[in-house]
């Protein structure tokens, strides 16, 4: 969609190296909060503020750090309204191309009362020396009022004036611990941002997600004069969190004419920055969460697969690839119809007769009874086990052997029924299955190569059932899947190995490929991947 004649822009300031690592269990190392600058940096966003120095030394390097390399966007350091916070924040952010001092203090009668055990007067006299000491340092500066939303206007308005006059650029008006509603908070920015005062001064939100308004209450206020809205990837941050970047974004986007308003942010980057930050948090990202979410742009009932393959827009309001999401977006279960199914298998070349379809179609619903995904190799596999039913296989293996140890390069040797006649191979590797692995490559004429291997204990003990799942995939790029479960981790490995092997033969025969005289160029070792 492009930006209307009408729209102004929104700064994005983003805090998800400040407030988002203020979430329980989402600290961040200095190098950790690096990489994620990096890629805010691909994202587009105006301001990063990149840490609070005052807190401890780790956190005053990952700030100095962010500085140094960052040249783009502003870089803000945090400080509360006091000497040593300011002179600490200046200090770390001196190497940034475009530094920007954030200072702070509460203006709410309660912050007054019980944390801060300040007058009025007094807060003023400090927000004053405060503004001008952090502007003795920068040019830009953002005074914010801690809990404005619970604060008198009166007096906040007092606050921002005193502000302003000592040189503030940005004013923020958060609502720190999410109370307020869209229509109050939304007046509060409108009475701010009408001030004379503020006339050459950006208007800020920051909205806290304690009552899940956290978006809502940022879109009002940009609808009633903010010009910059302060948010965190995933919505990570203190208690429930802080609006989501990706949220409030998308809403500028997808309804333009509401809001006439934009940001600058590279919305492709939007799901790559989002499995960045859960990654190095450790907080994952819900699957029904909105933009980001693993269902977002999924599509699991029959009804909604086949108005999505009519029309995306039937039940899609985004683009996927608007935000870089990568995914399935036919989500394969027991409430999925042929549409979907068929769609899935001709994607990949697979045509079924009819009567094909519907038993394949009954099995996967089957399956989706008993476990919560089916993902789409499970389709694949169910397809071609009924395509291939009745044919015999042309390998199989017969019996193995395999040694390692600490001191000894792991070996295995096998053998196979192939072609009508029993062959014997033996191999080493890095580990046993490599080494089996290794050992089949010898022997085995098959053009492909191994995309992905998975291990899964499915049952508990030291003699649990193993389920490994291998994809193979051929010179075209088509994709085999094939599943064995065994108590042996090894022999299970094998069986699926040969298994897909056999699938990759029978299709390229029907297709004039992969004829027994070629040799295969299957590296194992280099692809595969084990997973418990």
């Amino acid at each position: 969609m492009g930006v209307s004649v009408s729209s102004v822009p929104v700064h994005v300031f983003d805090t998800t190296l400040r407030d988002g690592e203020q979430s329980p269990g989402c600290s961040m190392t200095a190098e950790e909060k690096l990489i994620i600058a990096r890629q805010l940096v691909r994202l587009n966003v105006d301001v990063i503020e990149a840490g609070f120095p005052v807190a401890s030394n780790d956190d005053f390097d990952a700030v100095k750090r962010i500085a140094e390399e960052i040249r783009v966007p502003t870089i803000a350091a945090l400080c509360r309204a006091q000497p040593e916070d300011i002179t600490r924040g200046a200090k770390a952010i001196e190497p940034a191309a475009k530094p920007r001092i954030h200072t702070f203090i509460a203006t709410s009668d309660i912050h007054l009362q019980h944390k801060l055990k300040m007058t009025k007067p007094e807060v003023l006299a400090r927000v004053k020396e405060m503004v001008g000491l952090a502007k003795s340092h920068v040019s830009d500066v953002e005074f914010s009022s801690e809990d404005a939303s619970r604060s008198d206007v009166s007096f906040l308005k007092q606050v921002v004036r005193t502000a302003v006059d000592a040189g503030a650029t940005t004013i923020n008006l958060p609502d720190t611990v999410g109370y307020a509603q869209p229509a109050e908070y939304g007046a509060m920015v409108r009475q701010i941002a009408d001030m004379p005062e503020c006339a050459g001064v950006t208007i800020s939100v920051h909205c806290h997600d304690d009552l899940g308004l956290a978006v809502a209450n940022s879109l009002s206020g940009i609808q009633n004069g903010a010009r910059q809205v302060e948010c965190t990837v995933n919505g990570i941050g203190e208690r429930a969190g802080n609006a989501s970047l990706e949220e409030v974004v998308m809403n500028l986007k997808t309804r333009p004419r509401l809001f006439h308003a934009h940001t600058n942010v590279v919305s492709q980057e939007l799901f790559r920055t989002s499995r960045l930050v859960a990654e190095l948090t450790g907080s994952p990202v819900q699957r029904n969460k909105a933009i980001v979410g693993a269902n977002a742009f999924a599509h699991e009932a029959g009804i909604h697969q086949h108005g999505v393959l009519a029309n995306r827009m039937t039940y899609e309001i985004m683009a996927a690839g608007d935000v870089g999401w990568k995914g399935e977006d036919l989500v394969i279960g027991k409430h999925s119809g042929k549409h979907a199914i068929h769609a899935v298998l001709s994607g990949i070349g697979i045509e079924l007769a009819p009567d094909q379809l519907r038993e394949v179609v009954e099995k996967v619903k089957e399956l989706g009874d008993k476990q919560k995904d089916v993902g789409s190799d499970d389709v694949i596999g169910i397809a071609e086990d009924v395509m291939q039913r009745g044919l015999t296989p042309a390998f199989s293996v017969l019996d193995y052997v395999a040694v390692t140890g600490d001191k000894v390069p792991a070996t295995a040797t096998i053998k196979l029924f192939k072609d009508g006649t029993e062959v014997t191979t033996t191999a080493h590797g890095i580990g046993v299955v490599d080494a089996t692995f290794s050992a089949l490559t010898k022997v085995l004429p098959i053009q492909a190569r191994l995309q992905r291997y998975s291990l899964e204990a499915i049952t508990g003990g030291s003699n649990a059932l193993a389920a490994i799942t291998v994809v193979l995939e051929d010179e075209s790029g088509r994709k085999f899947r094939s599943r064995a479960v065994h108590e042996d981790i090894v022999l299970a490995s094998l069986k699926a190995l040969v298994n897909g092997y056999n699938k990759v033969l029978v299709s390229g025969e029907k297709n004039g490929r992969n004829s027994v005289s070629q040799r295969q160029t299957l590296h194992p070792a280099s692809n595969a991947s084990q997973r418990v």
